[in-house]
């Protein structure tokens, strides 16, 4: 079967695009939580955890060894916090862009032997953050606009692979919550998407077929 890395998958977004692609893949279960991987790979045909701190990179080397060929990468894996611009430190934006943009960086190019190898597709999850800043996500938004073009020039150097970024709107995770925390209001789940419909759209651009490229997909709860 073809295999899939996807990071951040011990939980959310993550872990179900896990479940979603289970069936039609060998799964990599990335994550910093060996333990809450191993209870995802558990319930799965054929998964097993890939334990790694993607943002170091002699542990990330360290991981990669040994996979010459990869038929799909989602970058699941992210942070994010909520406040004033004004009041952003710059830990936070270190910490942020070493999160959600250098890990991915670094974990792609680490990876692009095997996904050339097999012709593969990369999977980018960003946020609507990433397409309209608004006041209060900051750090976030800037992360995400740069993943963003991270993408678009990752599909533009490397044109034998599929490279699809992902934009959810609100979706019901732990992430969320702390987001809301942030912003003072309440975490009201039945409103925001579900994480398994987030999977449905990246297994969507994981599975497409061979004639199609699935450059970016908007998703948007209904509520």
């Amino acid at each position: 079967m073809p295999i899939a890395l996807i990071t951040g998958a011990s939980r959310g977004i993550g872990a179900a695009v896990a479940r979603s692609l289970a069936d039609s893949h060998t799964l990599l279960l990335g994550g910093r939580d060996a333990d809450a991987l191993g209870a995802v790979a558990a319930g799965l045909p054929d998964a097993r955890p890939w334990p790694v701190e993607l943002t170091d990179p002699a542990a990330v080397a360290d991981a990669v060894a040994g996979i010459d060929r990869l038929d799909v990468l989602v970058h699941s894996a992210g942070m994010a916090r909520v406040g004033p611009l004004t009041e952003a430190p710059a830990e936070l934006w270190r910490r942020m862009y070493e999160v959600n943009v250098v890990a991915v960086a670094e974990l792609t190019r680490l990876l692009l032997p095997a996904l050339r190898a097999a012709r593969g597709r990369v999977v980018l999850i960003n946020s609507g953050a990433g397409r309209v800043a608004n006041a209060g996500w900051g750090p976030y938004a800037a992360s995400k606009f740069a993943l963003r073009a991270y993408a678009d020039i990752l599909r533009d150097e490397e044109p034998d692979l599929r490279v699809t970024t992902v934009y959810p709107g609100r979706t019901a995770t732990d992430m969320q919550k702390v987001v809301r925390a942030d912003e003072g209001g309440a975490y009201e789940p039945h409103r925001y998407l579900r994480p398994e419909s987030v999977a449905a759209a990246v297994h969507h651009a994981a599975t497409a077929p061979d004639d199609a490229h699935l450059t970016e997909i908007v998703v948007r709860s209904r509520g």
